[in-house]
């Protein structure tokens, strides 16, 4: 059984290759990125492969059984990209397709569910075998901004009160792995999201506990939070999704208490507690 894996040199695609090492050897996994360089250390073979450049993903796939496609990181792009990827291993006979979509797809209103959801539906018509991750939140989205948090003394967002439900990247990664090394998934959609529920607000009191310094959470309106993400330096696009993924959690899009994530790694998730313990060891 060969196992592809996009994306691979990426911060969650590392970890998939890592987490699939522990369950299966090294010669059955193939890691498939744009720059094959970057792929030296992960110990498995590499192949050259680009999402839009259909014309090489084909003998890219050759001899895989079963892919994850992690899902492209150029937002606007992922449809037809993913496109190109699922109709590839349709060509060179991929068995079986796991993708990493977005929490609660086809309900969400954040504006990354549409091209989640149209990759969804090429998997479902592709004939192949698929199975759907609807990944929840990474920690690290919130956890990267602690060093920001200290600097200011606050933790800004638009997320009101609501409750997010993420978990650690690791605990995603494990997922994938463990999905991809047993068969009684396939045909399946997964709602995955930590088990602890938090608000940015108990994030700022959890970092205010860790450090001794008073960091209170400051909710901000979306047009004001994106400013003030741009005067940091962060690139207009970047900014605007940040505040409008913040409004669209203030919603309740980054919550499920499914607990589907810990079922499936057999451990409870993460605790953001952690997560901040690992960021404030590089703050």
């Amino acid at each position: 059984m060969k196992i592809g894996v996009t994306g691979a040199t990426g911060q969650l695609g590392r970890l998939v290759v890592s987490e699939l090492q522990k369950r299966t050897s090294s010669d059955n996994i193939v890691a498939l990125v744009r720059t094959p360089e970057k792929a030296s250390d992960l110990g498995v073979a590499t192949v050259a492969f680009n999402y839009s450049k259909p014309e090489q993903l084909e003998d890219a796939l050759a001899g895989v059984d079963n892919l994850l496609l992690i899902s492209s990181n150029e937002i606007g792009q992922r449809a037809p990209q993913h496109k190109n990827v699922i109709e590839a291993a349709k060509k060179a006979g991929v068995k079986w397709i796991v993708y990493t979509s977005l929490l609660h797809a086809d309900t969400s209103t954040l504006n990354l569910a549409g091209e989640h959801l149209a990759t969804e539906k090429m998997l479902k018509e592709s004939g192949i075998d698929y199975t759907v991750l609807r990944n929840g939140w990474y920690s690290e989205n919130y956890t990267a901004s602690v060093p920001g948090a200290l600097a200011g003394g606050a933790f800004l967002g638009s997320a009101a009160n609501a409750k997010i439900a993420s978990a650690a990247r690791a605990d995603f990664a494990e997922a994938a792995a463990v999905v991809l090394t047993s068969e009684n998934h396939k045909g399946k959609v997964y709602e995955l999201a930590g088990d602890e529920a938090y608000t940015l607000t108990d994030l700022a009191t959890e970092i205010s506990k860790q450090t001794g310094k008073d960091i209170a959470y400051k909710n901000l309106p979306e047009a004001e939070y994106a400013a003030i993400l741009k005067s940091f330096g962060l690139p207009e696009g970047l900014a605007d999704g940040l505040a409008s993924w913040d409004v669209s959690a203030s919603k309740g899009d980054l919550y499920d208490n499914g607990k589907q994530l810990s079922a499936l790694i057999d451990r409870a998730t993460t605790p953001i507690s952690a997560s901040v313990a690992e960021a404030l060891k590089t703050a």
